[in-house]
């Protein structure tokens, strides 16, 4: 493996990619061995498969990876980013695949082999285990198929076990990987010694079922279906932990690609060329159509616009730019042509560091460490030492080599973990399936315990708990006026225009009064609205300046609507028709209808609510007040946000954060439980732990009950499997269990923990 660096010269940092990690324990052993280096500071994250190394003296990054390769597994540093000329493509094309996605495509590969491992040990097992448990199937030579069947399981099927468990013994370690392998091997050898050298390949031999404790020699018994269960069952496990693992990056990845992907150039001589928007650098000019993403971070040379910057900030109005004004990459123009100069590109965009800040929140936080594999450190080797323990004392007491060796492996297949396999896997389809029925997604067993003990609800604003929709409020109209005939004069004239605003009330106005009239000699004014005739009426619609621009006043009584609405953070649109002043229309982000409900049942769960926003302190207090939330913390940006979840976790609180926007990622990942809003953009909702399909604030509180419901479920199929593990092994080493009933006893386990967790089927939401 080449170990050459692509550390700038004299950095003491570097983050690996670590390769063939099984479970939380190895991600523990490679850490432990890094930071016994001197002058290494490592953090292993097994979620996301990194390895973040802090280095001094004469540690290089090959001595780094070295150490991680002498361990067993694999670690390189990530491919660099392409130059612009590697990445550059002609129009239309933006070029060859990054490298990112030929490890997204390696990763697809992996799991893809790991599925067809598991449907052909499902398919194969389950002959096995049937012949095996009804005697009444069982043909003249039925043992001999069963052998057949089993043997891919066991080798094919179950080869990434077996794998894992020669490189932790080369190394002097053990995890479930051993005992998973071992227990298989024995249960498989065993019934192998038994139907060649034994009398278990007899013509007309049936399976010896029997629930009475015995101390048979065990030459007449076979254990195939162990052998092939236990690869199903645990295979299953490992599939569906390899799913929640390939979807730890998706928020990057979701964040990278938010960006504009061609960009039109202006040249000196004023000619456009559509170039991959990766060829930018600082200082190149390009235009921006009406639709489009702004490629880059820039400042506005020439024109004015509206700029919709939601999917960044969070803002629910478009904000007005103009020459001079500086524009976000990757937020949207919603109005006229704009001629930008780059002013920071690549990494330096605002994008990037926010795709850095969803980084940096995920490696930070602490991943939940499976209780199994917390308790196999002990429990492997323990079982392992006490399976050999038999072995010697029944051999010393003179029982003989075949009772010796049936009650070491009577030890070992009722310690296989096959209920431990299933105990988080089973709970966590259950309660995801029902979940996914009330429109809640769960993305995986490790974000649930931090269910219990979250305590304060963080609530973005603007799609969470209000639509994130501008949409007509309120028509105020004067004395004697028609309101129904302003408004659909009104529309007409906005009809015509691009901005958001114009579009709620073009909108209202089509919904209220039907089809609107085409506008003539149609006109926008830059930062104050638009004017035009409709059937040969002169209609002003913008701001109160528009109008004083014509010398037109309000009379009382709209002025004060203007000034209510401002007041409750609401924008004031004021029309004016022929001269005189008619209306003023309150234009909003509404509130959502279930938000208030939401936020009781929040406080129900003993959730502390507070809305975070972008937005001005005066619009988040209206809201705030209308949903019942005390604490407001306003008119935050990205970075912000980030920080005062890290400020409410340093008071010991525990977060949940809810959102929907790009803005939001960062904060939803750094937050002890993140719920993304279905309604949502794809980074935010990669970002979140809990996904809410129906973008209804009142799944919120749901998904909180049901994780916390599925948690203590998992926590009680583990509790069950390791009890079944303690009341039995006493009875297979003192040989009073053979390997048959052992069996059994494991199978009736794996039976309970899939009731229990059927259990979570019954879950009913509270609306």
């Amino acid at each position: 493996m080449s170990t050459t660096t692509t550390t700038p010269p004299g950095s003491d940092r570097v983050e690996l990619l670590i390769g063939g990690m099984t479970c939380a324990s190895c991600a523990a052993r490679i850490e432990k061995k890094l930071n016994r280096m001197a002058g290494v500071e490592a953090s292993v994250n097994y979620a996301t498969e990194k390895a973040r190394v802090e280095f001094a003296g004469e540690v290089s990054v090959a001595d780094l990876i070295a150490t991680v390769e002498a361990t067993g597994y694999t670690a390189r540093e990530p491919a660099p980013p392409a130059p612009p000329a590697a990445v550059a493509g002609t129009e239309g094309d933006p070029g060859p695949v990054p490298h990112a996605d030929a490890e997204d495509a390696a990763a697809e590969g992996e799991l893809r082999t790991l599925r067809q491992r598991l449907l052909t040990a499902v398919l194969l097992s389950v002959p096995v285990i049937v012949l095996a448990m009804v005697p009444a199937w069982q043909f003249t030579n039925w043992q001999w198929l069963s052998l057949t069947l089993a043997a891919p399981v066991v080798t094919y099927a179950a080869w990434p076990f077996h794998k894992a468990a020669a490189v932790n013994a080369r190394h002097g370690a053990a995890t479930m990987d051993t005992l998973i392998s071992i227990g298989v091997s024995a249960a498989f050898l065993w019934s192998v010694w038994a139907l060649f050298l034994g009398t278990a390949g007899m013509p007309g031999m049936t399976h010896p079922f029997s629930l009475t404790i015995a101390r048979g020699d065990g030459a007449g018994n076979i254990y195939l279906e162990t052998a092939a269960g236990v690869t199903a069952f645990i295979l299953a496990g490992r599939y569906f932990e390899a799913r929640s693992k390939r979807k730890a990056g998706a928020a990057l990845r979701a964040l990278l690609h938010l960006g504009a992907q061609q960009v039109t150039l202006l040249g000196e001589d004023g000619r456009e060329t559509t170039v991959p928007a990766a060829r930018l650098a600082v200082g190149d000019r390009f235009t921006v159509r009406p639709g489009e993403k702004i490629a880059t971070d820039g400042t506005v040379l020439e024109g004015t616009s509206a700029v919709d910057a939601s999917m960044l900030t969070g803002e629910s109005v478009p904000v007005e730019v103009g020459p001079g004004d500086a524009v976000t990459g990757a937020t949207v123009n919603a109005g006229g042509r704009l001629v930008v100069t780059a002013t920071r590109v690549g990494a330096d965009t605002q994008l990037a560091r926010m795709a850095k800040l969803v980084e940096d929140a995920q490696s930070g936080k602490a991943a939940a460490q499976r209780l199994a594999d917390r308790i196999s450190a002990v429990f492997v080797p323990v079982v392992i030492a006490l399976a050999v323990a038999t072995l010697g004392f029944w051999l010393g007491s003179g029982a003989g080599a075949t009772a010796a060796f049936t009650a070491a492996v009577a030890v070992l297949i009722i310690a296989c973990p096959c209920a431990l396999g299933l105990a988080t896997p089973t709970a966590l389809l259950v309660g995801t399936g029902r979940g996914a029925q009330l429109g809640i997604l769960i993305k995986g067993p490790e974000v649930l315990e931090t269910t219990r003990s979250v305590d304060t609800a963080v609530l973005d604003k603007t799609g969470t708990v209000t639509t994130g929709t501008m949409t007509l409020q309120a028509v105020h109209v004067a004395e004697t006026e028609d309101e129904a005939e302003v408004l659909r004069l009104a529309g007409a004239l906005e009809h015509a225009s691009e901005h958001p605003v114009a579009r709620a009330v073009a909108r209202a106005a089509a919904e209220r009064t039907g089809e609107l009239p085409a506008p003539e000699d149609f006109a926008n004014v830059p930062g104050l609205g638009v004017q035009g005739v409709v059937e040969g009426r002169a209609v002003l619609v913008g701001r109160e300046k528009l109008l004083a621009e014509w010398s037109l006043t309000l009379p009382d009584t709209l002025a004060k609507a203007t000034e209510a609405a401002e007041a409750a953070g609401r924008t004031a649109i004021t029309v004016a028709v022929d001269g005189r002043a008619r209306a003023v229309l309150e234009v909003a982000d509404a509130v959502k209808e279930t938000s208030a409900e939401a936020i009781v049942r929040l406080k129900a769960l003993g959730l502390t609510p507070i809305l975070l926003t972008g937005d001005n302190e005066t619009v988040a207090r209206s809201v705030a007040a209308e949903v019942g939330i005390e604490e407001v913390i306003a008119e935050v940006m990205p970075e912000d946000k980030v920080d005062v979840v890290k400020r409410l976790q340093a008071e010991g609180r525990s977060v949940a954060m809810v959102g929907d926007g790009v803005n939001d990622a960062a904060a939803l990942a750094q937050a002890d439980l993140g719920l993304a809003m279905g309604t949502g953009t794809d980074a935010a909702i990669e970002a979140g732990d809990l996904t809410l399909v129906r973008g209804d604030l009142r799944a919120a509180p749901d998904a909180i009950r049901l994780a916390r419901r599925t948690l203590a479920t998992i926590k009680a199929n583990l509790f069950w499997a390791f009890a079944y593990n303690v009341a039995a092994l006493p009875l297979a080493a003192t040989g009073l269990l053979n390997p048959m009933i052992a069996g059994a006893a494991m199978a009736f386990s794996s039976v309970f923990v899939v009731g229990n967790s059927l259990r979570l089927r019954t879950f009913q939401p509270t609306h």
